[in-house]
C-alpha cells in the first residue's frame, strides 16, 4: 500500500557517537538513512535527515552528567529528537560496551523524550566478538527509555563492509523503519495513551501533566503546613 502522498517528510535523526571524522558509525548510520530515504520514496514518502554528532557535545554532556546544566548546543539536540519521526543510533564498541558517550547522552535524556519512537540501533568494532553489544546491552537501555526499536540490529566489523548479508540487514532495518514510521504509532501513544504511562515530576515529554501544585502534599513537600 503507498503512502499518502501529502504528507510532512518523515524526519530522521541519526545519533552517531563515532569520534574520528568520518567515523564506521557514522557512515553506518548514514547507509540506513539513504536505504530508508530511498525506500520511503518508492512508497510515496519523503525524509529529511538531521545528525546529532556526540562528538562535538562531549563537553556539554559532561557538563550535565555532573552539574545537571543543559548547555545550548546539548538543549538543540534534545528539541531535534524530540521532534524526530524516527532515529538511527550507532555507536563504536569500547571494551565490550557501547560509547561512554552514547550512553552519557541517554542518561542525560528526560525519560519520556523518546516514548514509542521508532529507532535502528547500529554497532561497530574491530572484531565480530562484540556483534551482541546491541541486543545484550543498548535494546535494554532503549527498553528502559520506552522508545519502539526495530526487529532488526545492525552490527560491522572490518569483514562485514564487504560482505552482501550487511547490506541486506541494511534494507531490513531501513524498511522495518520506514513502515513503523509510516504507521504513526508514536502520535498515536502521545495523542491516545500518554497518560497511561507513569511520568517524572517536571517532565519534558510534551504533554501537561495533572499536578495539583496547591494539594496538602505539594505544600508539605515545599516546607509548608497542610490546610
Amino acid at each position: 500500500m503507498s503512502a499518502n502522498p501529502e504528507r510532512e517528510p518523515f524526519r530522521l535523526v541519526i545519533v552517531s557517537a563515532g569520534t574520528s571524522d568520518p567515523s564506521s558509525s557514522g557512515l553506518l548510520a548514514d547507509r540506513v538513512a539513504e536505504r530508508a530515504a530511498t525506500i520511503a520514496a518508492a512508497r510515496g514518502g519523503a525524509v529529511t535527515v538531521s545528525v546529532i554528532d556526540l562528538r562535538e557535545l562531549a563537553n556539554e554532556i559532561a557538563a550535565a552528567m555532573v552539574s545537571q546544566f543543559t548547555g545550548p548546543a546539548l538543549r538543540q539536540a534534545m528539541a531535534t529528537l524530540a521532534a524526530a519521526d524516527g532515529l538511527i543510533v550507532s555507536t563504536p564498541v569500547y571494551k565490550a560496551g557501547p560509547s561512554g558517550l552514547l550512553t552519557s547522552f541517554l542518561q542525560v535524556l528526560d525519560n519520556d523524550l523518546l516514548i514509542a519512537r521508532p529507532v535502528v540501533l547500529a554497532a561497530t568494532a574491530g572484531t565480530a566478538r562484540h556483534a551482541l553489544v546491541i541486543d545484550g546491552q543498548l535494546r535494554a537501555t532503549f527498553g528502559y527509555l520506552r522508545a519502539m526499536t526495530v526487529p532488526t540490529s545492525l552490527f560491522a566489523a572490518p569483514d562485514d563492509w564487504s560482505d552482501p548479508a550487511l547490506t541486506s540487514r541494511i534494507d531490513r532495518a531501513a524498511l522495518e523503519l520506514v513502515l513503523l514510521v509510516e504507521s504513526g504509532f508514536a502520535d498515536q501513544v502521545r495523542d491516545e495513551s500518554w497518560g497511561r504511562y507513569q511520568h517524572e515530576f517536571g517532565s519534558a515529554g510534551g504533554a501537561g501533566l495533572d499536578v495539583d501544585l496547591d494539594s496538602d502534599l505539594m505544600r508539605l513537600a515545599a516546607g509548608g503546613s497542610a490546610a
